[in-house]
């Protein structure tokens, strides 16, 4: 009799694990185009809500209308909320105000906001009216906060209670409500009769005490309150800084109106990795499903400033136009210095953008932070002086001109270190994003140097 063998599954790529099957998203293109409705629910029917959002900003706009008025019905309406900005807009437009307002009945608050801050006026008041009174209410105090402020974050359900209350009274209370509770909670919020947060007690611990124990025996006082004008990048701060789950929202009297959690933090956290990432590429508020026209216009300024920045390190390039001219090997050369600033002075920026916006790069060390780069910009400047200098040297049969590119290469990449650090800090300082706009000043920085120095020094020293 021959012994079963156990069936072992075929090892997972790491990289892959948790992506969206490319070959089930060119099925669903397909089964959508044919219009075998019963292909397509049956290809989506485990997808999380995540990746359903994944497929609906991969396919085109076309195709994904004709998918929605399939699906629509049959498919988790968070996705709305899921979706990146550009494709949740092409959405909105195909969908009617109903249909809309009816999916918007089974989110969260904080989701329901978050859908609309960007409807116009009456899109907006057709959705709050088909809100519960309670929640309407709640929707709408939070859109009266700033844009990207913790009000506009915060979801207004939340259990709370008196610190008085035994856990017996809590769990009971828990499971009366079970049908009212927020989707998603982590932390109860002991309050006192003014409606202000005194304590909070992770759910776990309601869980594992004995039932006569009152809340306020078991509550943390050592606990983070947010503001609900603090501002968004304020808040995912504070979570990755103590390490929060929850934190509970107060007005300017102290009153608790919402509760803020890890996971709309993190969203903001990935948010603002994102932007500043972008801004250092000089691309904007740049999405995937964007228009040609809508990114030509985003990158448009940033390459015009770009071409002004170009101009100006050409002009120096024409105050040695003599020298050029009687030694061809600068114009090889030239390009090597001017590109090892820009590439240093990017990696310093990188580095210095990083840490302004964790809040790691602060006044009280950033001194020893420029003292640091500028240290790293001489060695860096030293160890590529001698390679390039003895490179130029065999290349053109000239030490001379490879002691010029040596010394050249030094300056560069010590300027391109103290300005890498010091133009985000100044921009800071000032008061301006230093993702957005410090890659240019750097680039034009090492490139001035870079060409002067070496133009320069081989106007000195070669004729």
């Amino acid at each position: 009799m021959t012994e079963t063998q156990p069936v072992i599954p075929e090892p997972v790529d790491e990289d892959d694990a948790f992506d969206l099957d490319p070959e089930k998203v060119t099925a669903v293109i397909e089964a959508v185009r044919a219009g075998d409705k019963p292909a397509v629910l049956e290809l989506i029917e485990d997808l999380h809500v995540a990746d359903l959002a994944d497929l609906l900003e991969q396919i085109d706009s076309e195709t994904r209308r004709q998918f929605l008025d399939m699906a629509w019905s049959d498919i988790d309406q968070e996705v709305l909320v899921e979706v990146e900005e550009g494709v949740r807009d092409d959405i909105l437009s195909w969908l009617e105000p109903e249909r809309l307002a009816e999916a918007a009945r089974e989110f969260e608050t904080d989701d329901v906001v978050y859908l609309l801050e960007d409807l116009d006026e009456e899109q907006q008041r057709q959705v709050l009216e088909a809100l519960e009174p309670e929640d309407r209410v709640a929707v709408a105090k939070s859109l009266t906060y700033p844009e990207y402020s913790a009000g506009r974050l915060m979801q207004t359900d939340f259990v709370k209670a008196p610190p008085f209350w035994t856990v017996g009274q809590m769990i009971d209370f828990l499971r009366a409500s079970a049908g009212e509770l927020p989707e998603q909670f982590y932390d109860i919020v002991v309050v006192d009769p003014a409606m202000k947060p005194v304590g909070t007690i992770p759910l776990s611990k309601i869980i594992g005490t004995r039932r006569p124990v009152t809340l306020s025996a078991l509550m943390d006082e050592d606990f983070r309150t947010l503001h609900v004008e603090d501002a968004q990048e304020d808040v995912a701060y504070a979570f990755k800084q103590y390490h929060l789950v929850s934190a509970p929202v107060v007005d300017d009297d102290g009153r608790l109106v919402g509760v803020i959690t890890i996971d709309d933090a993190v969203e903001v956290l990935d948010d603002e990795a994102e932007e500043d990432l972008k801004r250092l590429g000089g691309v904007g508020d740049e999405e995937i499903s964007d228009r040609v026209w809508e990114i030509t216009r985003q990158r448009f300024p940033w390459l015009g400033v770009n071409l002004m920045t170009a101009i100006l390190a050409s002009l120096v390039i024409s105050l040695f136009e003599g020298t050029i001219q009687q030694i061809v090997a600068l114009a090889v050369l030239m390009p090597i210095v001017a590109s090892m600033g820009g590439n240093a002075g990017t990696q310093t920026l990188t580095v210095a953008v990083r840490a302004l916006a964790t809040r790691d790069l602060t006044p009280t060390n950033a001194m020893r932070v420029v003292a640091r780069e500028t240290v790293v910009g001489f060695f860096n400047g030293v160890g590529f002086a001698i390679v390039m200098g003895l490179i130029a040297w065999f290349w053109f049969e000239d030490p001379h001109l490879g002691m010029v590119i040596a010394a050249a290469m030094v300056v560069n990449l010590l300027v391109a270190g103290l300005s890498g650090i010091l133009i985000p800090l100044a921009l800071d300082r000032a008061g301006a994003d230093p993702a957005l706009a410090s890659g240019t000043f750097v680039t034009t920085v090492t490139d001035v140097v870079g060409f002067f120095s070496f133009l320069g020094l081989a106007a000195l020293v070669l004729l």
